[in-house]
């Protein structure tokens, strides 16, 4: 034990030190010195977001910089103002962040700036992604969401500010708790449900069948949404054996499926189910550990649990626990300015009040991802990408009053007011977009449906390229692919390049250029990981056998790429 404190105090007099230690099942002392160290050039504001091989930090200085995980500085983007303290990142790798004075931005992971929208205000909280690449984004007392593209689908105003984040909930809608005790579920399309509750809650989490678990302050406990014999009075101690009080007040919490885990005030971790109604174990984080030793515990922590195990992370280190309460490894971190980020490669990154960015190798186990371009695939679908069957006897056969509804859809798209109707909206132009009559009006579909966003929709619009007979809508379908932005599979570039090089016979200048268009926007989004394939494809479309005007785009589109 002597020899334990010894070291404990070695590594609190050196600057960057760290160490990770299980508990007392699994005994054994780890030490790392960082994997890599970069300078920021100013002070860390945001806690490190890691995605796509690369993690991305919010500096005082109104600007984000960029390193992979081998810790090559990779850009370095200023938003010419000052920005909030929070940084998203989609799978794809774009970065969303905000200047104070309420603009959106988003940046490719090339560090290109793709789009800038006003939202009203500064962001309250770190924009939320929808599984379909649409932006949840909290600004003072509204949420508004936008495509990927930067469209903006619906807003939805509250009566006061958010007391909890959103957060991604199970269903692929965002949960929060406002100011006035009010917990709100919104939808992906703007459908707000609401619970008033009469205690401040600690944090909510979002377990199955459409339940919410809500903790407050002081560890009682409710489950919203719920079966009668679920739920629990937090003002009495009615029917209280159902879910146990917790032994302290909760900082954070994190759940999968119907088990969740909370990190206590007092450094403890409790791992509950919700099926079981009790909780299951309890263990000591690196908090409770640092409290221990006398020095000030942590006041905010964040957590996630993925199949690998149940994170807690803090400025002052990070916990990691196996699912049957084996605590893996704990480590203590030393002048971080926020708390760390834990990536999907077993690294740790924490920026320090140094302004260095720091990146320590924990554990060799990798997040297990399917094979894909970018990061881990959603968990979910919204359901756009086919027209729904009880959407089919709601379709006009009369042609007026077709065209009457995409006018509709299309002002309503121009207004930002999509909202409720996008589901219906869809499976009406998915339908339209598919028909064998009326080009104009399938002309209109799918130009809509670009709009629209949803890339759920990206395997019908190649389909409509593939196979249909009408070289104007198939340019059109490939547009739309392009107002959508996103590839995350680079399907569509994938179709695009077997036609350039199977099928010589296409040589319809609209069809030429309109895959040089979108391929142009669909690598100005996503950067590195289509750029390559992309590349080649408009290199294809600059040969002098193509027609002058894909030729133009498509040297266009490159002096874009450069």
């Amino acid at each position: 034990m002597r020899q334990i404190n010894k070291m404990c105090v070695l590594f609190f007099v050196a600057v960057s030190a760290v160490f990770a230690q299980s508990d007392v099942r699994e005994q054994g002392l780890v030490t790392n010195d960082p994997l890599w160290r970069q300078a920021l050039g100013g002070a860390v504001v945001s806690l490190p977001s890691v995605q796509a091989q690369s993690a991305v930090v919010a500096l005082d200085g109104g600007n984000i910089r960029a390193y992979s995980t081998a810790g090559t500085s990779m850009w370095n983007y200023s938003a010419r103002g000052k920005i909030s303290p929070y940084v998203s990142r989609s799978r794809e790798g774009t970065s969303y962040i905000a200047r104070t004075t309420g603009t959106l931005i988003a940046v490719n992971r090339a560090g290109r700036e793709l789009w800038r929208r006003e939202i009203g205000g500064a962001l309250s909280a770190r924009v939320v992604i929808g599984w379909d690449g649409r932006l949840f984004a909290p600004a003072d007392k509204k949420i508004l969401c936008f495509t990927a593209s930067g469209n903006l689908l619906w807003t939805q105003t509250f009566e006061t500010s958010f007391l909890i984040e959103p957060k991604l909930d199970l269903n692929g809608g965002i949960l929060f708790a406002l100011e006035n005790m009010v917990i709100c579920r919104v939808d992906p399309f703007g459908n707000v449900s609401r619970w008033t509750i009469s205690n401040t809650p600690a944090f909510i989490v979002s377990i199955e069948q459409k339940n919410i678990l809500v903790v407050y302050k002081d560890g009682a406990m409710e489950i919203l949404g719920a079966a009668e014999e679920w739920f629990i009075s937090a003002q009495s101690d009615v029917h209280v054996s159902l879910l146990p009080k917790l032994p302290s007040n909760p900082l954070a919490a994190t759940g999968k499926g119907n088990n969740i885990a909370a990190v206590m005030n007092d450094g403890r971790i409790v791992f509950l189910s919700a099926n079981e109604k009790k909780i299951l174990w309890t263990g000591s984080t690196h908090i409770r550990e640092m409290a221990g030793s006398g020095n000030s515990p942590d006041i905010e922590a964040e957590m996630f649990f993925d199949e690998r195990g149940i994170y807690i992370l803090s400025r002052n280190g990070a916990s990691c626990f196996s699912p049957d309460g084996k605590r893996l490894w704990f480590t203590f971190l030393q002048n971080a300015a926020s708390i760390p980020a834990f990536g999907n490669d077993g690294v740790l990154y924490s920026g320090g009040i140094d302004w260095i960015l720091y990146a320590y190798k924990i554990e060799d186990r990798v997040l297990r991802e399917e094979n894909s371009l970018y990061g881990p695939k959603p968990q979910g679908s919204y359901g756009m990408g086919r027209p729904r069957a009880s959407d089919a006897l709601e379709i006009p056969y009369n042609l007026q009053e077709r065209r009457a509804k995409l006018d509709q859809i299309s002002k309503a798209i121009n207004r930002g007011a999509v909202g409720e109707n996008e589901s219906e909206w869809t499976s009406f132009l998915l339908t339209v977009s598919a028909g064998r009559e009326h080009i104009q009006m399938r002309l209109n579909a799918i130009c809509l449906l670009g709009k629209i966003g949803s890339l759920e929709t990206i395997p019908w619009l190649v389909n409509i390229f593939k196979t249909d007979n009408e070289p104007i809508i198939r340019a059109a379908a490939i547009t739309a692919i392009g107002d959508i932005g996103v590839d995350p599979q680079g399907s569509a570039l994938q179709t695009f390049f077997h036609l350039l090089v199977f099928d010589i016979t296409v040589k319809d200048e609209h069809i030429l250029t309109a895959i040089a268009s979108a391929t142009g926007a669909l690598c100005r989004f996503s950067g590195p990981p289509l750029s390559e394939l992309g590349i080649k494809i408009l290199n294809m479309l600059t040969q002098p056998h193509q027609p002058q005007i894909a030729r133009r785009q498509a040297n266009k589109e490159l002096a874009s790429l450069r």
